[in-house]
């Protein structure tokens, strides 16, 4: 019989909280946003909340939106962490500002929609449609596996990990097979992402930080690459063809 050890846990075991701990720093676990229970209300309160903040930003905070017409709504600053916006209706929504941590948006409509400045951590956008998208100076740790981003404006954007805050492993942002086709990343922070497969064809790279992402099967046909850092990346299998200013990129050699 196989030695045990404490209350039946084999010799050699692997605590179940190291083994969350290392699947974490390797990045192959995302911590799932648990916001508290939601509060599902309707589009006609999500206004009627919004008009009777006034100036102040609107308290929409963990709250159910899922499938909602919020379109063209006016969500400037709002607080919407934890909040649930599946499949919600946003084109055209002035979020700048807003605080999207925690927030669930997967296979929303963002198109055109204003995010600029937005604080979106562990916010989840996968399949998400931004194409047009203003995103501009948001803090962006968040996922984007298979959205669509084509012509969004990222410049200055920080989709960095932070290495200050890592005590549960590595928080990045996740852009695995993401369209960003055309898309403004000139000055954009994307250190240590995750970005197998995506499309940057066409997209402004000027001056970006790709440092050790992982950009294998990565297209950047006819992207502007002046000055961007691929430092450390890994980008087997990524296509060049046509891009701009690869003499003038770090880590191409």
């Amino acid at each position: 019989m196989a030695e045990t050890i404490g209350h039946g846990r084999r010799a050699g075991a692997l605590h179940p909280a190291r083994a969350v701990q290392a699947l974490l720093a390797l990045g192959i676990l995302w911590l799932a946003p648990v916001p508290a229970p939601a509060a599902a209300v309707s589009a006609e309160e999500v206004a009627a909340r919004i008009e009777a903040a006034g100036d102040r930003p609107a308290d929409l905070a963990n709250l159910d939106l899922t499938g909602l017409d919020l379109k063209g709504m006016q969500l400037k600053g709002a607080d919407l962490r934890g909040s649930r916006l599946n499949r919600a209706d946003l084109e055209g929504a002035d979020l700048t500002g807003a605080n999207l941590d925690l927030v669930i948006l997967r296979d929303a409509d963002l198109k055109g929609a204003r995010l600029r400045e937005v604080s979106a951590f562990q916010t989840v956008f996968s399949g998400a449609d931004l194409t047009g998208a203003d995103l501009g100076g948001a803090n962006l740790v968040a996922k984007f596996e298979r959205s669509d981003l084509k012509g969004a404006n990222l410049a200055g954007a920080n989709l960095a990990a932070d290495m200050t805050n890592q005590s549960m492993g590595l928080m990045r942002a996740h852009l695995t097979k993401a369209n960003l086709k055309g898309a403004n990343l000139a000055g954009a922070k994307l250190a240590r992402c995750t970005a197998e497969f995506a499309d940057f064809s066409g997209a402004d790279l000027k001056g970006a930080d790709l440092s050790r992402c992982e950009l294998a099967g990565a297209n950047f046909a006819g992207a502007d690459l002046s000055g961007a850092d691929f430092s450390g990346a890994d980008l087997q299998g990524a296509k060049w063809d046509g891009a701009i200013g690869r003499a003038q990129a770090i880590g191409l050699d």
